[in-house]
This record gives structure tokens, sequence and C-alpha cells, in this order.
């Protein structure tokens, strides 16, 4: 062999050294020792956990509650990762940060749980709370990580906590990506979800950092989910408060009703819809307003668009202003599908029947930044002095000012133009509108000044 050769491999044998070098310094734990479940504890129902050969499976037993084995240690910040084979006919999950008191609903395990979800829904990576929220990070909106999962075959996890911020990845793909402060550590747990008996989950190469966790964080390009129809602690001390609460129809109305609509309108998960009903304005449920009016304000909210469709957040509403067919009156933050609708080839101003422009009137910048239909969006619309902004997904896209000679006058050349003192009142209601498409809302929050 020349003398090439031998120093080529007297290379790659160092490079390669050095590569292993670096790779045995990562401080990885393994959470399962000497082949035993020592330092684990079963908590909640009955079901079965088995070890064999470094493999864990879970047995469910029929009507058992859900069955969490649990780590005697609690983590704060770490990193977790591990691997996984779920019968396709069960769900189970990984529990993080999670506790159980005697206070609390008599020991019940909540917090925190990585879902395994082999079901058509696949939110497989999605984060769960349980026994407390619910959803805090579905995957509706991530294609990539549902497709990640794989039927009938291991699939592994990485779990990052650090901080407030906690994400996932599915098979490597990147999954979920939450910020929320509600529970700084707990115990990890793998669940057996309750169901008919026989039902199995298998887990493997458990393993943990939890030294100098940052060193070793991964970026995701996952988008930031704050849990929706949530108050922050930096909102609530801004000032911001709920202005629908999630749940229920509380606060809101009909806009030409003292009711909510019985039909037309949908409440789910965390989302308020208006439903499909062929395309005419306020014709199915209505349009549907606060019970509450405002002077100064600033407002969010979330929306999501279907194809070809059209909505609007209207504010300054008096719903005593046209009592007959159609939409109540006030000046609109246009939601609209721009590619589709004919309606944004409309207006009697180029452009002012675009998405987030103030319809009829104003067209927004044309480099706003729009998602993709089936994605959410965020409106933002301040109110102060008579200034008034339209924000979209955190770009100002539009700014007018109310009863200036500008503003008249736009006015007198729109559709408005036959109401007399159009966009003036000094206060009004905030509306979403009916326009017989669906259009879905989110984190409707409002600030009053």
């Amino acid at each position: 062999m020349n003398h090439f050769f031998i120093t080529l491999l007297s290379f790659l044998s160092i490079v390669t050294t050095s590569c292993q070098a670096k790779k045995e310094s990562i401080p990885w734990k393994n959470l399962i020792q000497n082949n035993t479940l020592e330092g684990w504890t079963v908590k909640g129902g009955k079901s079965i956990y088995e070890l064999k050969d470094g493999v864990i499976t879970g047995t469910t037993i029929k009507n058992e509650h859900n069955t969490f084995l649990t780590t005697n240690k609690h983590y704060g910040d770490f990193i977790l990762e591990l691997e996984y084979l779920v019968d396709p006919e069960t769900n189970a999950g990984i529990q993080i940060r999670s506790n159980s008191f005697p206070e609390y609903n008599n020991g019940r395990v909540h917090g925190y749980q990585v879902e395994i979800d082999p079901s058509e829904r696949a939110w497989s990576g999605g984060i769960f709370e349980e026994g407390k929220r619910g959803w805090l990070n579905d995957l509706e909106d991530n294609v990539s990580a549902k497709k990640a999962f794989k039927h009938g075959d291991w699939n592994k996890y990485r779990i990052e906590a650090i901080g407030d911020t906690i994400k996932t990845w599915i098979n490597g793909v990147p999954a979920a990506h939450l910020v929320d402060n509600e529970t700084a550590s707990g115990f990890i747990g793998l669940q057996i979800h309750r169901g008919k008996a026989g039902r199995q989950i298998r887990w493997k190469n458990i393993r943990i950092i939890d030294e100098n966790v940052r060193k070793y964080a991964q970026k995701t390009p996952v988008t930031v989910i704050v849990p929706r129809n949530k108050i922050t602690a930096s909102e609530k001390a801004q000032g911001w408060e709920l202005l629908w609460d999630g749940k229920t129809k509380n606060g809101w109305k009909g806009a030409k009703s003292d009711e909510f609509p019985k039909q037309g309108w949908k409440i789910k998960n965390g989302i308020l819809s208006v439903l499909s009903s062929g395309g005419a304005e306020s014709a199915a449920g209505g349009d549907i307003v606060t019970k509450e009016s405002f002077g100064d304000f600033e407002l969010m909210v979330d929306f999501k668009l279907t194809p070809g469709a059209n909505s609007g957040i209207k504010y300054y509403v008096d719903t005593n202003i046209n009592k007959g067919p159609g939409s109540s009156i006030g000046l609109e933050y246009q939601i609209l599908d721009d590619a589709l609708h004919p309606d944004a080839k409309k207006g009697n101003h180029e452009g002012s029947r675009t998405v987030s422009s103030l319809y009829d009137l104003i067209q927004a910048d044309t480099n706003k930044p729009i998602k993709k239909i089936g994605e959410w969006n965020t409106a933002y619309i301040k109110s102060v002095n008579n200034h008034v902004e339209h924000w979209l997904n955190g770009v100002k896209v539009l700014e007018y000012e109310r009863g200036s000679d500008d503003f008249k006058k736009l006015v007198s050349e729109s559709k408005y133009n036959k109401w007399k003192g159009f966009g003036l009142l000094n206060k009004g209601r905030i509306l979403l509108q009916d326009h017989g498409d669906l259009v879905s809302f989110r984190n409707i929050k409002i600030k009053k000044h």
C-alpha cells in the first residue's frame, strides 16, 4: 500500500473517531435501567405493563381507566426521544411535565401529552392537555407531520420541553410547536388509553437529556401556537380580554335578533364557524354581533377561509340601521378569497373589496402577507381617536382617519353614501358576517381604550 493511501486511511480514521467522540459526548440517559421498571410507577387505571428485552408492552383491560406508567423523577427542561409501535385500534400518548395530586380530581393524572393517534385524523405528535384543557396544538394544518406517521411500524418521537416552549418531531418531521406556561415540571408517563381488552402498545429506546438542554435543542419551522381562546399573562397585563370564550354563545347575539342564531353557526373545538348556505348575504343564520358596544378599541381575530369564501369583521355597527334584508351596517375589515371570489374585482374604489381592505372604501396593501386558503390568518384592527389601522398577520396594510374630509369623500363615492353619518358612531358593536360561505374564527380578543 502506497504512502498516499496510508495517509488517507489515517485521516478517515481520525475523522471517524472524532465524529464518534462528538456523538458520544451528548449526555443521553436511558430511562430503562438493568432491564427492569425500577424508577417507574403505575398511576390511574390498572392496565398492564410488562418489560422484556428492553421493550415495554402495555395491554388494555376492558373498561379500565386511562393508565400511566410514570417516572418517579420529575423533569423540567429536557429532550426526550423514544420509539413506539401502536395497535391501530387504540389511542395512546406520552405524558410530559405531568402530575397527580390528591387534591386534583382525586389524583387524576394531568398535564401535557404528546398524542399517539393512528386514526384517520392523524394527529400523532400533537399536544393535548390530559385532564384539563384538552387540545393545545393539534395537527389540523400540519399535513407533513400527519403523513409522517407509519402504520403498523415503529415510530420515533423527539420531544423538547425548554422553558415555556414544547416542540415535537415524528420520524424526523417537525410536528408541534407550543408556547404555554401552565406547568413547568412533572413526570414522564406512557399512557394506555381506555378501550377494548387486549389492545397493545410498545415502547423502546427511551432516553433523555436533562443537562445543558438548550445546547442540544433543534430549530423547527413549525408556526408557534399559543393555546386558542386564552389570554396570556402579558396580554392580560396590557388590558386584553376575550371577546369570545371559545365555548359558548355568551356575549353574542343575532344582528337582527335578541338571541344567538339557532342555525347557520357552529361552535366546536374552540372554533366559531359560519356555515355554508349558498353565498347569500345574511340569509341563513345571519350576522352575529357583540351585545356590548365599543368606542376606542384594539381587536384581534383569527380567521380561516375556505375556497371562494366571503365574510367580514365589521365595527362601529348600529343594528338599528338596515332592519331589512342584507347585512347590518358598519365599517368592514373584508375577509375574502381574492383569487376565487368575484367581489375581489368589484367595488367603487379599485381593490377595495379584497381581503383586509376597508370594504368598498380603501384597498389594503397589495403586498399583504395573506396565507394559503385553509390556513389561519390574524386580523388586527385598531381604532383610537378616530385613527384606524388594519393589520394582517402582523403587518399594517392600511390606515385612515374616521371623519376626515378624505374619509367623507370616499364614503360619498361608495355604496354607503345613502347612510347619513356612515362610520362616524362614537360607539358600536363588533360583527362577524354571514355571507353564506364557510369561514371560521377563533382567538377573538379586544382591548378597550
